[in-house]
């Protein structure tokens, strides 16, 4: 897999792919990930990438024209399956939709930032639009990196444990059941019997119950669909 980032702040988000997992997944070339400094595509010398908006009110707009010869210049080198534009008016973010981008080759996730994206990009640029939940960040680049992290993970050969991320909470709407490790008690408090057991079968079906449970106190409504 190949993911594209777009964004006014690159020194945000170079840190975050460059350990744990996500380091490990590109040293694999599992995945690649490269950052692009929209700046970089800016339409005059002081590096412009935002402007007022039409009409008066608070706040700057990305321009159109940075982000189409930054898109257009990707485009030349490979086809992208999906275009991708964090914004807090997307479609809310889940594991179902992190199991289906994960299936992709081409992916360019576009950071908003200020008071977003001249809506002109959004309507003949942007495939998909997506949100990690109702509230506003400063910029797009936070919500790209979770978005990210959630697609690499679950690319065959990343984790070391491939059927790790088909246990995690929410990949059958039911969240995961509670985990323990050594020592099996510390002062006074003990990891469930049936954990030490052994017993295949009967801790497949303690896990069993005991997500649904949680997820029934937690968050009902997963149950609802």
């Amino acid at each position: 897999m190949r993911i594209d980032i777009i964004t006014c702040l690159p020194s945000l988000l170079e840190s975050f792919f460059a350990a744990s997992i996500l380091k490990r997944a590109q040293d694999k070339q599992l995945v690649t990930v490269q950052l692009h400094d929209l700046r970089a595509y800016a339409i005059n010398k002081h590096r412009q990438v935002d402007d007022y908006a039409f009409g008066g009110g608070a706040g700057m707009v990305l321009m159109i024209e940075p982000i189409a010869k930054c898109i257009r210049a990707l485009q030349e080198k490979q086809a992208y399956d999906e275009i991708i534009y964090m914004t807090p008016d997307g479609e809310l973010f889940t594991q179902k939709q992190a199991n289906s981008l994960s299936l992709k080759k081409n992916l360019i996730i576009l950071c908003g930032h200020y008071k977003g994206v001249d809506d002109r990009v959004r309507q003949h640029f942007v495939t998909r639009e997506i949100s990690i939940g109702d509230y506003v960040l400063s910029g797009g680049e936070l919500a790209a990196a979770v978005v990210a992290d959630a697609v690499i993970r679950l690319i065959p050969g990343v984790l070391s444990d491939e059927t790790s991320a088909l246990t995690d909470s929410f990949q059958d709407n039911l969240l995961a059941p509670p985990v323990y490790t050594r020592p099996a008690e510390f002062e006074g408090m003990k990891v469930p019997e049936v954990l030490l057991s052994g017993h295949e079968a009967n801790i497949e079906k303690w896990r069993s119950e005991q997500s649904l449970e949680r997820t029934k106190k937690r968050r009902p409504d997963l149950l609802q669909y």
